[in-house]
């Protein structure tokens, strides 16, 4: 199940070099919980004229509308990881499109290396705050049923920020307005794909990239 997002304005030019560029590969936004990986998403899908993909939607639907707490609770981890696996796999089969992941995707190597041949990855690095300040209302995060969510997300980002740093392009989610983000994207995205970028392109938060 796909939603095609519609252009807020008129598509320039950079949004439709960067949509010739990639073919047909996909976008695909990794990152933890709360970074902004679904409303980010959304909003450059609509600048790219491109489908915007959950995967964690798609995950839902995949299992008649059950959800994704509800299959940790009933199957566990690793069957939600294996069926999670298997339902980006078909999404990047059907490119192109901007890809939301859920948090613990990009672990998995088997989807790293899909998505490194069928995509071209953005990590949205946010920090332990701004996480939580997204997040702590929120009641359909199986990871944070802990009794200290802020040591369980610290935890994990340390865990996965090794990860995460070997996609492709790497922009800073914080609180700015959600279109400043985007254009940041649009800026790396048209650098790294049809700038004839060089062995390492800077990022918004100061690292570089490695084509």
């Amino acid at each position: 199940m796909s939603e095609t997002a519609a252009p807020a304005h008129p598509s320039p030019t950079q949004e439709a070099d960067i949509t010739s560029a990639l073919g047909r590969r996909s976008v695909v936004l990794v990152g933890m919980m709360g970074a902004g990986k679904s409303t980010i998403g959304r909003r450059l899908a609509a600048r790219l004229r491109l489908p915007f993909l959950d995967a964690d939607v798609e995950i839902e639907t995949a299992h008649a509308g059950v959800t994704i707490p509800e299959i940790f609770a009933t199957h566990g981890e690793p069957y939600f990881r294996d069926g999670e696996a298997r339902v980006i796999a078909r999404l990047l089969d059907g490119g192109p499109a901007v890809i939301a992941t859920g948090g613990g995707a990009f672990m998995r190597e088997e989807t790293r290396n899909r998505i490194r041949d069928k995509a071209i990855s953005i990590w949205l690095k946010a920090d332990v705050e701004i996480i939580m300040k997204r997040v702590k209302r929120r009641a359909d995060r199986p990871l944070l049923q802990t009794e200290d969510p802020t040591a369980t997300v610290s935890r994990l980002l340390e865990g996965r920020e090794p990860i995460y740093r070997t996609a492709d392009l790497t922009i800073l989610s914080r609180d700015v307005p959600h279109d400043r983000i985007v254009d940041e994207c649009i800026d790396a995205l048209r650098a790294r794909l049809c700038a004839g970028a060089s062995s390492a392109q800077p990022t918004t938060d100061g690292t570089s990239v490695t084509p």
